[in-house]
């Protein structure tokens, strides 16, 4: 339901009610795992109402050769003892690939595991990144509906070409007056709107977020 719904009934976050602690030795034994495979198993201690079979499902089709090369976030040694981790192979080359990736297959997933049928809109706001990130991961997936917006002036101009120019059935962009935070004030009242939500629910859709305010981002992401 937190993933599905993206942000609480009261405006708030969902958040664990706890925190998995990891012995030196189970995270050790993570070392040598590929990466969806590792994600598979951190996203279980988080994820408990998936099984480790849909998680893996899921982490294997997000982070599959074709999305992201060989490795998603290779750690490449600049020098000494200093390395950089590289999170720019997905899709779009933002970093948000590996959440944005995951995070509609989750959701779909989601809307199975709570026996509902109503359609996903997904409300993001952008300073670009996570917009073009988005609109990839949800492009044509069954049953949602994503809308980005954007500040008109400010994003880069690759950033707005990779928005405008996105396909897929089901993505919608708008470009608004304003900066970041106008947008996403904005997108935060439509989903305060109960009259909005209620109407909507009427007629068998229900307001998401791709926004880091969703806890099926935000666990990948981290």
């Amino acid at each position: 339901h937190a993933i599905k719904e993206g942000l609480a009934g009261d405006g708030g976050l969902y958040v664990p009610q706890k925190f998995p602690v990891l012995s030196l030795e189970e995270i050790l034994a993570m070392h040598s795992l590929p990466y969806d495979q590792c994600a598979v198993k951190i996203l279980d201690y988080f994820l408990t109402d998936y099984t480790q079979e849909e998680l893996a499902e899921c982490a294997a089709a997000a982070y599959a050769p074709e999305r992201f090369g060989p490795d998603p976030a290779p750690l490449r040694k600049v020098a000494g003892r200093t390395d950089v981790l590289e999170l720019w192979h997905g899709p779009t080359m933002a970093f948000k690939d590996i959440a944005l990736q995951i995070l509609p297959r989750l959701m779909t997933k989601a809307q199975k595991k709570t026996g509902t049928d109503t359609r996903i809109v997904i409300l993001a706001a952008t300073s670009g990144d996570t917009g073009k990130a988005a609109l990839e991961g949800f492009a044509d997936v069954p049953g949602t509906e994503i809308i980005v917006f954007y500040p008109e002036d400010g994003v880069s101009q690759v950033q707005k070409l990779q928005m405008v120019t996105q396909t897929g059935k089901n993505t919608k962009v708008f470009g608004i007056e304003g900066n970041f935070d106008d947008a996403q004030r904005g997108v935060k009242e439509i989903f305060g709107d109960a009259a909005l939500e209620q109407e909507l629910m009427d007629s068998g859709w229900v307001l998401s977020s791709a926004n880091s305010i969703n806890w099926g981002r935000l666990a990948p992401q981290i």
